[in-house]
Parts: structure tokens; C-alpha cells; sequence
């Protein structure tokens, strides 16, 4: 199951990088794949994942201008979460970790667009980030309604903990933003951490922000260090925050034992 979800990843990064690129030229997502440069038409055999990229020697067959590093990366990165995802939460025989597993995809798929969006425009796609608010209230609908008699409080409901986590991440952020006037954060990032607290729920939200804190510190520190940025410069958050996410969401699985610290959160 590992290689079939990697393989699959491989294919939805090829997807997601023709959406990062299609929602900043406003262009449809139901045109075949072509090159910004010259616009000529990708053939399908220089759009297989990964290897097109080794074998075109990163330029178009056309034009011959190059192939940003970015399409490989996202393609890669797309492959190995979807497989970590397919290997930690889909268990073959149990039918609720099938409609998990689509929504981890599902989401996985949404946040690494605004990812990747906002690192490279410094903007957040509202139309994305409202699909993951949607289809995050569809799953807890599901979620709840199979689980709803085993839930001993109230918090146990995916749709209350969601909503919880994300008036915290929100209301947070919103804070932050208004006290700035939006010179440490954007009205954008208020909108995410709504999304991200419907992801993670209550409590481990806060798992998640301090993640997001002590990432998004270590990158900027390393690039003031490297001078690739100024104290003065603007740096995107949400590609930090997004990471928190994953990794609250990986790490447990991955390591056991981080078990008991995450349970300290409740």
C-alpha cells in the first residue's frame, strides 16, 4: 500500500503545482498542461512526475527555458505525505480509516497549496482555504454521526473539538494582527489558523502553535545568520504553521512515545 500511495501522491503534486501556478495567472485548471514561458502543450510523456523533469534535463522540450526546481519538489514532497499518510492511517479491512485517510489526503492536498502559494506570492488563496473549511465540516458530520455514542464528553465530537481549536487558532492570530495592524501577521493568516484548528482540534492546537513558533523562528534565524533576510524583512508564516500541522498530525503515529507528552495537552 506504501508504493501505491506514494505513486498516487506523485500524480495529485503534479496536480497541485498546475493549481498553485493556475490560480496566480487566473487561468482554468481544465486546459492541458503547457509551459509559461513559450505556451506550448506539455506532451504526456514530459509529464510524468519526477522523471520528465530528469529526462527533459529541467527545460522545456520546446523553448528550451528551464524548469523551476519547484514542480519535482512538490511533486516528491506530495508522494512521501501521501505515502506516510496511507502507511500511519488506512488499515484495508476498517472502513473508517478509509474516510480518514481521504480526508487527511484531502486536506493534506488543500494546506500544501496554500503552502506553497504563500511562499511563493506572500499570499493566502481564500478560495482554497474555504474548500478545506468545507470539506473539514463534512468529515466531522461523518466522523460524528459514526462515533457519535462512543463520545464520552463533548470534546470527543470531531465537530466541537474542530471549532474549538479553531476560535483558539483564529482568535489568536486575529489578535495578533489587529494589535500589529498587520505588520506581524496578515488578516490571512487569521483565516488559516481557523482551518488548522478545525484540522488538529482541541487541545492539540496548542501543540501545533508552538510548533509553528519555534519552526518559523529557526528558519528566520538561519536566514538572517546566511543573509538571505533582514530583521526588517517579511517572511510568510503560513508555510510554518502548515508544517506544525503535519507534524502534530505525523509525529505521534511515527513515534509512540510522544504519546504521553502530546496527552499533557489535554
Amino acid at each position: 500500500m506504501f508504493i501505491i500511495f506514494l505513486i498516487f501522491g506523485l500524480i495529485i503534486g503534479s496536480f497541485l503545482n498546475a493549481v498553485v501556478y493556475r490560480l496566480n495567472a487566473v487561468e482554468s485548471l481544465l486546459e492541458r498542461s503547457h509551459c509559461p514561458h513559450c505556451k506550448k502543450k506539455v506532451r504526456w510523456f514530459d509529464n510524468v512526475p519526477l522523471v520528465s523533469f530528469v529526462l527533459l534535463s529541467a527545460r522545456c522540450r520546446d523553448c528550451g527555458e528551464k524548469i523551476s526546481w519547484q514542480y519535482p519538489i512538490v511533486e516528491a514532497v506530495t508522494g512521501i505525505m501521501f505515502a506516510l499518510i496511507g502507511n500511519y492511517f488506512f488499515n484495508f479491512p476498517d472502513f473508517s480509516t478509509w474516510m480518514l485517510t481521504a480526508y487527511y489526503l484531502v486536506i493534506f492536498s488543500i494546506l500544501f497549496i496554500i503552502f506553497v502559494y504563500d511562499l511563493k506570492y506572500m499570499e493566502i488563496p481564500m478560495l482554497v482555504l474555504w474548500l478545506g473549511v468545507g470539506a473539514s465540516l463534512l468529515y466531522f458530520l461523518f466522523s460524528d454521526w459514526q462515533s457519535f455514542n462512543g463520545a464520552v464528553s463533548v470534546l470527543d465530537l470531531r465537530m466541537i473539538s474542530g471549532i474549538l481549536g479553531g476560535l483558539v487558532a483564529g482568535g489568536f492570530f486575529y489578535g495578533l494582527t489587529a494589535y500589529s495592524k498587520e505588520t506581524w501577521m496578515g488578516y490571512g493568516d487569521t483565516y488559516l489558523g481557523l482551518l488548522v484548528g478545525f484540522v488538529v482540534g482541541w487541545p492539540l492546537i496548542l501543540w501545533t502553535l508552538m510548533l509553528s513558533f519555534i519552526i518559523g523562528a529557526v528558519i528566520s534565524v538561519g536566514l538572517v545568520i546566511l543573509s538571505k533576510k533582514t530583521l526588517k524583512s517579511q517572511v510568510p508564516f503560513a508555510p510554518f504553521l502548515i508544517s506544525g500541522v503535519f507534524l502534530t498530525l505525523l509525529l505521534p503515529r511515527m513515534f509512540p512515545q510522544l504519546q504521553y507528552f502530546l496527552s499533557l495537552f489535554n
